[in-house]
């Protein structure tokens, strides 16, 4: 298993900081592999998703898993479940074993933030009224407490070994180019008018996003 404070360090070349929650992602995966008796997915398992990450939210807490667990949606093996918690199940394809692991940010939060990091995130992020000293002590504030989300114990988290019903592996489709825009598009987001081949944009066809908020129709929230 590799070393939490190195998997977190790569982590934040991923994710741009440091910060918490992407701490508690690395932890979080830390565990979950544990329980599963399995390491960080490699050539075999990246190339066969022999290892699966069920993701249950689209924030920082994801990046950790992805760094940690090398499970990555170019790699189809980064499954996101629009549920907006700070949970993942880890999987083995085959045997379909898992382990679920939930953060409760809210009990995190109260027993470990100090009150001055509460107030600047309001502040920087929520509010986005920040100057660039808030953002530096921000930042300073939320890298001491990412290394203390390395530290908590087992307790902290909620883990459940669960079942997971069978996933494909992903299939592999031709792509085929589209009559007005001339670009290449799967052949599973290609509709055709007139006998004619469109991707779903040019057709005008409902398309889908993965934005801040969760998974929206395409065209909102600058998607």
């Amino acid at each position: 298993m590799e070393d939490p404070k190195s998997l977190l360090e790569f982590a934040k070349k991923l994710h741009g900081h440091v910060c918490p929650y992407l701490a508690l992602g690395v932890k979080a995966s830390l565990i979950a592999m544990e329980e599963l008796g399995v390491g960080k997915a490699g050539l075999k398992e990246s190339v066969d998703e022999g290892l699966l990450a069920i993701v249950e939210t689209n924030n920082c807490f994801t990046d950790g898993v992805q760094a940690a667990t090398g499970c990555t949606l170019g790699n189809n093996s980064l499954i996101y479940v629009d549920l907006g918690k700070n949970a993942f199940t880890l999987v083995k394809r085959g045997t379909w074993e898992g382990v679920r692991i939930y953060v409760d940010s809210e009990k995190i939060r109260t027993k470990y933030f100090p009150k001055e990091a509460h107030e600047l995130f309001d502040k920087v992020i929520k509010r986005r009224e920040g100057t660039e000293e808030d953002r530096k002590r921000m930042a300073e504030l939320w890298e001491e407490l990412a290394y203390k989300m390395l530290e908590l114990p087992k307790e902290a988290f909620k883990i459940e070994r669960v079942e997971v019903e069978p996933i494909e592996q992903a299939p592999i489709f031709e792509s085929i180019r589209c009559s007005r825009c001339g670009e290449l598009a799967m052949a599973t987001r290609v509709v055709y008018i007139n006998e004619k081949p469109y991707c779903l944009k040019c057709a005008g066809e409902k398309y889908y996003a993965v934005v801040g908020r969760g998974i929206v129709e395409g065209g909102q929230g600058g998607a």
